[in-house]
């Protein structure tokens, strides 16, 4: 597949049809995203290829109570879990809150399911003293989460990015055995999308980019410019 159009029609695909993926289809898809860059070239990802079902429902029952949480804070306008505004949910509407959220209420049942984990001695954190979440050590990871759906895309798959089981952390490692220093980076489904988007919605790039200083000029109105 030509690579703008792979960069413009790899959605977020959480409902997929019956059809499963070969051990060899997913070696192919690893294989590919392992191209991705990494800090000193140390390439920290490691993956757990989820097949038993019975860890499948114990994962999805970790993520119900923060599903609920993160559904109660969205439907009163909050970012949820963010680090800046405190959130003003109460336990009772948390509570009061479905857990039902697509792909993850199926989980047992999608055709692939990866936990992509983080090796984080081989990361570069240069964040890692500022009073704010630390972010830089995702430089390393998620490039390569980026190249599975990308690669998934490549095979007429689709895939999707979720990050809800690293809230559980501390009991999905023990479900998981990981050791100490590996971190969960991502929970990944992929299958065959029940439909596929073309037309993806972005915000247009004079939204995001200045120049020079935040909210300098626009791309857009140097254009022309020398």
């Amino acid at each position: 597949m030509e690579t703008l159009e792979a960069m413009r029609t790899t959605f977020a695909a959480r409902t997929f049809t019956s059809e499963q993926i070969s051990d060899q289809t997913l070696r192919q898809i690893l294989g590919n995203a392992r191209f991705a860059p990494s800090g000193g070239n140390r390439q920290g990802w490691r993956v757990l290829v989820i097949k038993d079902s019975a860890i499948r429902e114990q994962m999805r029952a970790l993520m119900t109570p923060t599903v609920a949480a993160y559904k109660a804070q969205a439907k009163a306008g909050e970012t949820p879990f963010n680090t800046i505004v405190p959130t003003q949910v109460s336990d009772a509407e948390i509570a009061n809150t479905s857990p039902r959220f697509p792909m993850i209420d199926e989980l047992t049942t999608v055709p692939a399911l990866l936990v992509v984990c983080v090796d984080l001695s081989l990361v570069t954190s240069f964040d890692r003293d500022l009073d704010r979440v630390g972010v830089i050590s995702g430089a390393s990871i998620y490039p390569f989460v980026q190249n599975i759906l990308l690669a998934a895309r490549n095979e007429g798959l689709g895939g999707v990015l979720t990050t809800f089981l690293a809230h559980s952390e501390p009991a999905a490692r023990e479900l998981l055995d990981l050791p100490e220093g590996i971190a969960i980076a991502a929970m990944v489904a992929i299958g065959k999308p029940e439909r596929q988007l073309t037309r993806l919605r972005r915000n247009p790039v004079d939204d995001f980019t200045w120049v020079d200083r935040w909210h300098g000029p626009s791309l857009d109105g140097l254009l022309g410019r020398d």
